[in-house]
């Protein structure tokens, strides 16, 4: 018995002997077949590497932040406008308005107006309704809070920005009146969750059923020749979402590449229960001398 990441480190150290090359922190961004068959795949910070064969295990999608539909609002992206905090130190002395009704609204909330390191000079929470999807220890003190005016919840949605000189210097926030007000702020944190999003996989090319890649149960291959996808990012019939299956799709896909990659060439099947070659490569003893 052992967890995921158990399971994942065990994986990862039997792996090591083979010396893969890790590229961590990258992002694919384009994915583009050659004349002579290969694929060309760059990521977003310009490592590019040439391939027969590409295997896509990307789960569910990019899990990316769920955003404000505000017109102007994205210009401030990491400038004024955040959706995490990286350095809490940053915003120590500043005018916050953070936006959500979960733990994080509420944790980082609580934080800036109570950490004397961080101190804000004013932390407004504003959510859509007096109601929070978040620990109740957490709303309880956010109450006691704002009743000792050392911050401020508003109950409103964010409905429009102001700015001046290449800052924004408020937000318009919609009442449950219906009429709107502007708040002012230095830096706007927005916590409303995260959701799945297939990001650059959706510009590939590639059969799509359901934001899945259409494979077949063969080969485990797209639409695309040489491209092969494992995993919950995939979709044929009889598909169950468990890690069991997703280590047989992988088994089957890394054959039917070795066929592309070496065509004639059979690839030799060994078990790590009695072949000492596989035994020594990865360095444990072998069953007979046990």
């Amino acid at each position: 018995m052992c967890s995921g990441q158990e399971l994942i480190d065990g994986l990862m150290k039997q792996a090591a002997p083979f010396q893969p090359q890790f590229h961590l922190g990258h992002q694919v961004s384009t994915l583009q077949k050659q004349p002579d068959g290969r694929f060309l795949v760059e990521t977003h910070k310009g490592l590019r590497l040439l391939a027969r064969a590409v295997f896509i295990a990307a789960g569910v999608g990019a899990f990316v932040p769920k955003r404000l539909s505000v017109d102007g609002l994205d210009a401030f992206e990491d400038r004024q406008l955040f959706h995490s905090v990286a350095d809490a130190a940053a915003f120590r002395g500043q005018h916050l308005v953070i936006v959500g009704g979960g733990d994080s609204a509420l944790d980082w909330a609580i934080h800036f107006a109570t950490e004397p390191a961080h101190l804000a000079a004013s932390v407004t929470l504003l959510h859509r309704r007096d109601g929070f999807q978040a620990a109740p220890a957490s709303v309880a003190r956010m109450r006691e809070l704002c009743d000792a005016g050392r911050m401020r919840f508003v109950v409103g949605q964010v409905d429009g920005i102001a700015q001046q000189d290449g800052r924004m210097t408020a937000i318009q926030v919609l009442g449950p009146d219906g009429s709107t007000s502007p708040l002012p702020l230095d830096a706007l944190l927005v916590f409303h969750g995260m959701s799945p999003k297939l990001g650059p996989i959706a510009d590939w090319q590639l059969a799509l059923e359901r934001k899945q890649l259409v494979v077949d149960t063969e080969k485990f291959q797209t639409s695309e020749p040489g491209i092969f996808a494992i995993g919950d990012i995939n979709t044929y019939p009889g598909k169950r979402k468990l890690i069991l299956c997703g280590f047989h799709e992988a088994t089957l896909a890394a054959y039917a590449a070795q066929a592309l990659i070496a065509p004639g060439k059979e690839l030799p099947f060994q078990y790590t229960t009695s072949s000492t070659r596989l035994q020594r490569l990865l360095g444990v003893n072998s069953a007979v001398d046990r």
